[in-house]
């Protein structure tokens, strides 16, 4: 896509912008509108003291004074008027696009496939979600038509100016150049401050949230100095990035404020010099000419502090757009619903690679009968949670395919196949909700009763109905008010309310005590009761009870079979696995 650096403005970015603006563009062309009666009613004002001046004052002419006075007073108010309605419908419209792009973000953040969330990292996503989404409202609300604004003034200033007296004009002019050129230069380097900012601001973020998330760990191995000093460079790249920003504004702005008054002596000088000499500039022109030309500064130093407002949000729109245009979503192209589904599974030569050139998968071909308990064992990295990864779709395969009864699964809407794979993971994630919420995860089809009822048949409902406000018992973020087992058991229970017809436990029971896993085993035979099952697990009684155990091996299947035929193998990959990590938890059960 295109880049704003080194733009004034990026017209693709607003062009993308508009496309959200659509919805409310009769508030947009009345904004517009409101400038430019804005504009014109800020200008009258000066101008009418001209004429009180020169018309009134001047000869002593009380009713004219009076008769002008009153003009003024209601120009001021138009002026009030419309200010109010600019800057309110302004503010109004930038805040009713933000909150559609913030919903087109989200849309698309929680449709990316697994691949992606890999590698980005949680706290710039977040900052993209939040900071920089708020900091687009400011080229509606402070940037963009603020500048239309000042720009119409300043328009009209000049033709004023030169219709009244190009003399005077002249010397207004002549500072203009001075202040343009330190606007463009001060322009230019706030846009790549701006971005150092940004950038910053989503290292902090990303820093902070990722060491929360892992405080056990820094807390656990005593890295809270190391940690701390890692935190102190990133924060002092963060100051650098804004003290930056504070070295442009403070050189820009007394630039700004010199100029402006050397403009003011000058006209003074010459204009009082032609009203005591040859009276070819009135006393009123002088005021005019003043007043007028803080109106033509004022805005240039104010679009400078706007043009930041309407750089960061640019600057934001061009990280959220990056977002909004990446192509990460798995393609959900399938025509079937898979209403009615079997259960039986099959790989044709199946292979996938997380980084290219480092396969994971090589070739994996099995057939899963419908209602078969199925497990997978093998070394660390072998590739059985990838096997699982790409059943539920989280991961497009490279090659070779996944049949679910005579449907592959590319062919199968994504709603439909997630909603016959129930998934157990070993890391149980849980919302900061209640235990019924995170059960049901709001699915209006699912009461409460029909919780309790599914609780009491595997035997966790008087474990829940322990905990204060048993079902309602909120559990905090990532369900930190609960054991590993609690939330294990609890991660059980969803999947079976889902009542899915192809269940899959990935290291369900390698985190919870003797107990939990006995509960887990009842609820195991009652799920599993005929539907297909893939269990992933190291604990022996659950690969024991499985109808076929597929040995798993740099990504390949080396051995098949039941517990009873693969220990018979003499010197087998799965008789290994047994002496080493089942051998040990049978001798301590005996």
């Amino acid at each position: 896509m295109a880049k704003a650096s080194g733009k004034i403005f990026d017209w693709g970015l607003y062009k993308k912008l508009m496309r959200y603006v659509r919805p409310y563009r009769v508030t947009y062309y009345f904004v517009l509108l409101a400038a430019i009666l804005l504009s014109g009613f800020s200008t009258l004002t000066p101008y009418l003291l001209k004429v009180t001046v020169d018309d009134y004052i001047r000869p002593k002419d009380y009713d004219g004074i009076v008769l002008f006075t009153g003009f003024m007073l209601g120009a001021l108010l138009m002026e009030v008027l419309f200010q109010f309605l600019f800057v309110f419908f302004a503010n109004w419209m930038g805040q009713q696009v933000i909150r559609d792009i913030r919903v087109s973000l989200y849309q698309k953040i929680i449709h990316f496939r697994m691949a992606y969330y890999d590698k980005s990292a949680v706290g710039r996503l977040v900052t993209r979600s939040v900071n920089d989404i708020e900091t687009i409202a400011s080229i509606f609300s402070q940037g963009l038509f603020m500048i239309i604004a000042d720009i119409l003034k300043m328009l009209l200033v000049i033709g004023i100016m030169i219709a009244i007296n190009w003399q005077l004009s002249l010397i207004v002019f002549s500072i203009l150049p001075i202040i343009m050129y330190a606007t463009r230069l001060f322009q230019k380097s706030m846009k790549k401050a701006f971005e150092e900012v940004r950038l910053q601001v989503a290292n902090l973020n990303s820093f902070v949230q990722e060491r929360i998330s892992g405080m056990k760990i820094v807390q656990l191995f005593h890295r809270e100095q190391e940690e701390i000093s890692s935190f102190m460079q990133i924060n002092e790249k963060h100051k650098k990035a804004w003290l930056k920003t504070v070295w442009y504004n403070s050189i820009f702005f007394p630039v700004a404020e010199i100029s402006s008054s050397v403009t003011i002596g000058l006209l003074v000088w010459y204009g009082g010099l032609r009203v005591v000499t040859d009276g070819s500039i009135s006393l009123g022109e002088i005021f005019l000419f003043i007043q007028m030309s803080q109106m033509l500064f004022r805005p240039l130093r104010q679009i400078a502090d706007k043009f930041n407002s309407l750089q960061m949000g640019m600057v934001a729109a061009e990280r959220i757009f990056d977002i909004l245009e990446t192509e990460a979503q798995i393609p959900d192209t399938g025509q079937h619903t898979a209403l009615s589904v079997q259960g039986k599974i099959t790989l044709k030569d199946l292979r996938f690679s997380y980084l290219p050139g480092e396969e994971v998968l090589r070739g994996i071909s099995v057939t899963i009968q419908p209602g078969e308990t199925v497990a997978i064992v093998g070394a660390t990295g072998a590739g059985k949670s990838t096997i699982i990864n790409l059943l539920s779709r989280f991961y497009d395969y490279d090659s070779g395919d996944i049949l679910i009864d005579s449907y592959s699964i590319r062919d199968i809407k994504l709603d439909a196949l997630r909603q016959h794979v129930g998934v157990v993971l070993q890391d149980v994630f849980l919302f900061s909700d209640s235990i019924f919420n995170n059960i049901t995860l709001h699915n209006p089809e699912i009461t409460e009763a029909q919780v309790i009822a599914a609780a009491k048949e595997i035997g966790v409902h008087d474990f829940i109905s322990s905990l204060p406000g048993g079902y309602h018992y909120n559990v905090k973020e990532r369900g930190v008010m609960l054991s590993a087992g609690q939330r294990q058991l609890i991660a059980f229970l969803r999947a079976y309310l889902s009542n899915p017809s192809i269940l899959v436990l990935d290291e369900a029971t390698a985190a919870i005590d003797s107990y939990a896993e006995e509960l887990i085993q009842n609820a195991t035979a009652k799920i599993t009761a005929g539907k297909t099952s893939l269990i992933i697990a190291h604990r022996l009684a659950t690969v024991k009870n499985a109808d076929r155990i597929l040995v798993m091996e740099q990504g390949e299947i080396v051995e098949s079979g039941n517990h009873k035929t693969l220990l018979e193998i003499d010197g087998g990959v799965y008789a290994q696995l047994y002496k080493v990590q089942f051998l040990e938890a049978e001798e301590a059960a005996v």
